[in-house]
């Protein structure tokens, strides 16, 4: 069922959802709030963007043109409703479609910035997918992998253009490596934790394409409260909307 929501917290955005789905998270806000956007930037992409969540945020903190691409047909267009609810229509375009495919269409260093908050799991026959296949692709990766996300993004980056991925700390030797064996330097990671005794369960890591080494690693950041409730660090993200 397509129910209108607020965009977790952000009181002048709304999203469109399906209740049969698989649902935007913090995840989606975090990588936003994350992401370094260049002064100069002129497009980005978020690759695998859902519902939405994510460029209608960057629409918030930049005026630059922002493309998602969603590769599954309903997906999309709760997308493009979600564009359309908000009135982003000339700055958002989402085009629906596989990423691999769409990505022949453009030319090379199309992107200064782009964004993904892809699947987590690597995918194996023996895996435990769910029958639906609107979480199984959201979750695993059976459309797309980490090594080709990474590759077809430093393909579209420009020279120094900006890569952000939210993830999960199991998989940042994974991610690290790929990064660097398609010339893109890792520059800022920042762990969550969902409170200060335990784990860390979100990895957020940016990178420069042909950038210089240099890694800066940010303290760590805690989502809630013991009684549940966002900490000031995250309620800090809603505050101006």
């Amino acid at each position: 069922m397509k129910v209108k929501n607020y965009l977790l917290g952000y009181q002048n955005l709304y999203i469109y959802q399906d209740t049969a789905m698989f649902h935007f998270s913090l995840d989606s806000v975090l990588l936003p709030n994350f992401i370094t956007i260049p002064k100069n930037a002129k497009k980005i992409l978020d690759i695998g963007t859902g519902n939405a969540p994510i460029p209608l945020i960057l629409s918030t903190k930049t005026d630059c043109p922002i493309v998602g691409v969603e590769i599954q047909k309903e997906v999309a267009s709760l997308a493009k409703d979600s564009v359309l609810l908000n009135h982003l229509e000339k700055q958002i375009t989402i085009l629906e479609g596989d990423i691999k495919e769409v990505s022949k269409t453009w030319e090379e260093e199309s992107f200064d910035v782009i964004t993904c908050n892809p699947p987590y799991f690597k995918y194996q026959p023996s895996s435990n997918v769910n029958s639906n296949d609107y979480k199984t692709i959201a979750r695993h990766e059976v459309a797309l992998t980490l090594e080709q996300l990474i590759e077809i993004s430093s393909r579209l980056l420009t020279h120094n253009g900006v890569f952000g991925l939210v993830h999960r700390p199991e998989r940042l030797i994974d991610i690290i490596e790929t990064m660097r064996k398609y010339h893109i330097e890792p520059k800022k990671i920042e762990l969550v934790h969902p409170h200060p005794k335990e784990e860390a369960n979100i990895l957020l890591i940016e990178g420069r394409k042909q950038g210089r080494p240099g890694l800066k690693v940010l303290p760590p950041l805690y989502s809630h409260q013991e009684n549940g409730e966002y900490t000031e660090e995250i309620q800090k993200y809603f505050e101006n909307n």
